[in-house]
């Protein structure tokens, strides 16, 4: 009886967030009171400290439904961490006042609010030592670039890696990490002022490129991947040797490009798991990852934060939202 007076008055709770009540841009974007949301089974709710922002995620279909169903108002930001709150009948291995990190599945609410709920298994803890800001910013780019590199393109030491953009968001981590793998890494970036951080980051070979590019020389690799999130340049085809392995994050690859050059070229989308989640947690922890935050914005100035997504960022890395 007192666990079901409990989750009535949790379910009269109301919370600030942003929300967007219809499809569309940053725009749309509200800054308001929302109900708090309850956890159900094998569920946790997050007081949340700081929510990191993909700006793209406003196109993807998944934000605006669920299995076809429209679910506005939606709340943006996918990538967390903070304190857990309160947690749902089945969840035995996480407790209450736990600081915890990561990910909110795409077609639910994300955490751009003052809580978030998700499945417990889309969290791991998180080490006093890190800031909120550092494991919010850094849950999503690090676990998509060790997916990519580890379950995708099997990097292993010696191998030649090409990384297109090995200064961004993702492709920061892919360059830390596949330098740590023992990868001869090659990277591209697109000024002259990205070279030193990019061979900071452990790049053996960097290479300037402006538009157009067809990198007739960058050729013979092992592994290619793509870290831009543009349309997928033929060269970066070329690239790569005959048998190899092009690993591409956005969208699904040509076929017809990959037939001509005799690569297999994949796509895949980022799993959450705890057992990745608890590595990364690690790495961040030891110092052994850079994590870089281009800006922060208070959860009160969160349309502006998604709307700097269209402007010149500060600095490399993700923009932050500050909650609490």
């Amino acid at each position: 009886m007192d666990a079901e007076v409990t989750a009535k008055n949790t379910a009269s709770l109301t919370m600030m967030a942003l929300r967007a009540h219809e499809r569309g841009g940053p725009e749309r974007l509200v800054f308001e009171e929302a109900p708090r949301p309850v956890p159900g089974p094998d569920e946790i709710c997050v007081a949340v400290r700081a929510a990191a922002i993909t700006f793209a995620e406003l196109t993807w279909p998944e934000t605006w439904e669920a299995d076809g169903i429209d679910r506005t108002p939606v709340i943006p930001s996918h990538e967390f961490s903070g304190v857990v709150s309160e947690v749902g009948p089945g969840v035995v291995d996480l407790t209450v006042g736990d600081s915890v990190f990561g990910i909110a599945p795409f077609n639910r609410d994300g955490a751009a609010a003052e809580f978030v709920v998700v499945p417990s298994l889309s969290v791991a803890r998180k080490d006093a030592t890190v800031s909120d800001v550092d494991a919010a910013a850094a849950v999503l780019p690090a676990l998509t670039a060790w997916e990519a590199l580890r379950d995708q393109a099997h990097v292993a030491a010696g191998q030649h890696l090409l990384i297109r953009g090995g200064t961004g968001a993702v492709g920061a981590f892919l360059t830390q990490f596949a330098h740590a793998m023992g990868a001869e890494v090659t990277v591209t970036v697109n000024s002259a002022s990205a070279e030193a951080r990019a061979r900071r980051l452990g790049a053996d070979h960097v290479v300037v490129t402006t538009a157009p590019f067809e990198a007739h020389d960058l050729q013979g690799f092992d592994v290619a991947i793509d870290a831009v999130g543009d349309d997928v340049p033929e060269w970066m085809y070329a690239s790569v040797r005959p048998g190899g392995r092009l690993i591409v994050l956005q969208e699904p690859p040509s076929q017809e490009l990959a037939d001509k050059y005799g690569v297999s070229a994949i796509f895949f989308v980022v799993s959450t798991r705890r057992e990745r989640l608890e590595e990364l947690a690690t790495l961040i922890a030891a110092g052994q990852v850079e994590v870089a935050i281009a800006q922060t914005f208070p959860l009160s100035a969160g349309k502006a934060a998604y709307e700097s997504g269209s402007l010149p960022k500060p600095g490399p890395g993700k923009t932050v939202i500050l909650v609490s």
